[in-house]
C-alpha cells in the first residue's frame, strides 16, 4: 500500500512522515515534490507539517495553489484518504477541503509540547481501533494552531460528527488548562463531511517510535491502512456482483 508525502518548499516534517509510515509493516511512502501533477499511483495522500512556502502571506496559503494541489484536490473529492498534520491542516483549510481555519495562537507563542487528545469519532476512517473516550498523545509545534470557525460551520461539524478529536487532560476531561493554543470547544482535528480527509495540528509521525515518548500515531497510520483495505474488499465484491 503507498502513501504519498507532499514536499513543499519549506516542509520540515515530510521525513518524519516517510519514517512512520515505512516503519509500518505493509506500507510504503515516497516523497511527491509540488511540482507534480498527479497522484494516480497512490493509496493515500499526506501533508506533512513545516512552513510550506515560508507562510509567506498565510500558513497555508501559497501551497495551495501548487501544481500538486489540483491533484490532492481531485483525488480528495474523488474518495481517496488524506491526511494533513500540522502545516497540512492549515493547507487543506485553505484548499477548502477542511472547513474553518487556523489562526494564531492565544498566547501569541510558538507551542511546542506533547498533549493529550480525546477521541470523539470512533468509526471515521482515522480511528478505527480507537474506541470513543480513548486518550492520545501526540506532541504540537505551531504557532498558528488555534482552530476557529463561525457559528454555523461550528454547528455543522458537531452535528455531521466531523470534530475527530478534542484537547483534554489525563483523565479526558476537556478543559481550557488541556488547550495548547486557544483553538474553540479545544478542538484538535477534524474531517470533512465525507470522512475522507482529516487535519490534525498534533503530529502523529512523531509518535511513532515509542523511543519519542509515544506510538499512538501509529494508530492513524493503521487506522487509514484498515479503511482502505475494507474498500477495496468492497469494491471487488461488487465488481463480483455487477
Amino acid at each position: 500500500m503507498k502513501f504519498a508525502v507532499i514536499q513543499f518548499p519549506g516542509s520540515n516534517c515530510d521525513q518524519d512522515c516517510i519514517a512512520a509510515i515505512n516503519g509500518l509493516e505493509g506500507l510504503h511512502a515516497e516523497y511527491v515534490w509540488h511540482k507534480e501533477k498527479s497522484l494516480d499511483d497512490f493509496d493515500a495522500i499526506v501533508l506533512p507539517g513545516g512552513f510550506a512556502y515560508g507562510d509567506y502571506l498565510r500558513c497555508g496559503a501559497i501551497a495551495r495553489f501548487s501544481p500538486i494541489m489540483r491533484a490532492v484536490i481531485g483525488d480528495a473529492r474523488a474518495g481517496k484518504l488524506v491526511l494533513g498534520t500540522c502545516n497540512g491542516f492549515q493547507v487543506l483549510c485553505e484548499a477548502g477541503l477542511l472547513p474553518g481555519a487556523l489562526v494564531r495562537n492565544r498566547s501569541l507563542r510558538f507551542v511546542c509540547d506533547m498533549v493529550t487528545m480525546r477521541v470523539e469519532v470512533d468509526d471515521s476512517p482515522f480511528t478505527h481501533g480507537c474506541p470513543k473516550g480513548t486518550l492520545l498523545r501526540m506532541p504540537v509545534a505551531h504557532g498558528e494552531g488555534c482552530f476557529f470557525a463561525n457559528a454555523e460551520t461550528l454547528q455543522e461539524l458537531n452535528a455531521n460528527r466531523q470534530v475527530i478529536l478534542r484537547y483534554a487532560d489525563n483523565r479526558g476531561r476537556i478543559l481550557p488548562e488541556a488547550n495548547p493554543n486557544g483553538s474553540i470547544e479545544n478542538i484538535a482535528g477534524i474531517c470533512s463531511r465525507e470522512r475522507n480527509v482529516f487535519g490534525l495540528m498534533p503530529h502523529p509521525d512523531r509518535a511513532s517510535d515509542a523511543r519519542l515518548g509515544s506510538i499512538d500515531g501509529t494508530k492513524i497510520f493503521r487506522s487509514m491502512v484498515q479503511a482502505i483495505s475494507a474498500n477495496r474488499t468492497t469494491s471487488e465484491r461488487a465488481k463480483q456482483v455487477a
